[in-house]
């Protein structure tokens, strides 16, 4: 089977995506597939690309990669990819109606505002939710541009760094509490892990992909929470219409997780979380990119 690992990309997050196609090339067994590298630098890249492959693995991240955008390219072509299908991935992609989606579910998750301009920021609103919050791009991810804001003064500045990324920014309600993230693969949850960076307060870009950057471990939950948390994890898997595999991340406050968002195309580098979560149930990383690729062709 021809595999083409589909990486870079021409969002903010190619340097991640870069680093993720790597590694998923480095750990693909070359006894089983023809691995090809696919270096997409240009919306124009990709038909051109993928017309002599049997398999896209997309380790692609952000707008054009993780939005449905390039999943919608590949289903017009035919050609078999990884990962949720173009409904879930736009979904997913876009917080604000992520977020909304949860709520008709009764799946808790912070609570919220949204703003396309300086204008439209609700201060009113925000100031009855109260500070400290996120402002963070609706469309992205890895925690690109994303602020922690702790006075009314500095909101405006964050608003005006996430809008050189999107025309939209959510800006979310700070929830104290443990970070977790549950990896779901094929419908399965598997073991969740808790999250907590170095010298940092809250996970943010170098948190996640510098070396030494997170304390990230198996968390061992009492029964009652670990069911709490994996029942979420299973209503947001079928009512997103997910496929292979996504990552929850959560928050967990007085033992109610609260859903932050919802990764279809989540990080494969050697920092990022799902592989660990999944070598806990024994899969080793080759292992792991076998199973994603089986379950994306059912």
């Amino acid at each position: 089977m021809r595999i083409g690992v589909l990486m870079g990309g021409v969002s903010s997050e190619r340097e991640i995506s870069l680093k993720s196609g790597e590694e998923v090339i480095n750990n693909l067994d070359k006894e089983k597939y023809k691995v090809i590298p696919i270096i997409i630098n240009s919306k124009k890249d990709v038909i051109n690309k993928v017309k002599d492959i049997d398999f896209a693995f997309i380790a692609l991240h952000g707008a054009f990669g993780e939005d449905g955008t390039v999943q919608g390219i590949l289903e017009t072509m035919g050609i078999p990819y990884s990962g949720c299908g173009v409904l879930s991935s736009s979904i997913a992609m876009n917080k604000d109606l992520c977020k909304r989606v949860m709520l008709s579910e009764k799946i808790d998750t912070a609570q919220w505002f949204i703003a396309g301009s300086l204008k439209e920021i609700n201060y009113y609103g925000i100031r009855k939710m109260g500070y400290p919050v996120f402002v963070k791009p609706n469309n992205g991810g890895s925690s690109v541009a994303t602020t922690l804001v702790e006075r009314e003064e500095d909101l405006e500045d964050a608003v005006k760094e996430a809008l050189k990324y999107d025309n939209e920014v959510i800006i979310e309600k700070y929830i104290n509490g443990i970070e977790i993230t549950s990896f779901v693969l094929n419908g399965e949850v598997m073991p969740t892990i808790s999250i907590q960076s170095n010298g940092k307060n809250f996970f943010d870009y170098s948190s996640k992909y510098d070396e030494g950057g997170a304390d990230e471990k198996i968390l061992r939950l009492n029964s009652h929470l670990q069911k709490k948390v994996d029942r979420i994890s299973h209503k947001i898997w079928k009512v997103l219409r997910c496929k292979g595999y996504i990552r929850i991340d959560m928050i967990l406050q007085d033992r109610i997780p609260y859903v932050l968002e919802v990764n279809t195309l989540p990080g494969l580098t050697r920092s990022s979380l799902i592989p660990k979560s999944a070598m806990e149930k024994g899969i080793d990383f080759p292992s792991l990119l076998d199973k994603m690729i089986e379950y994306s062709l059912d």
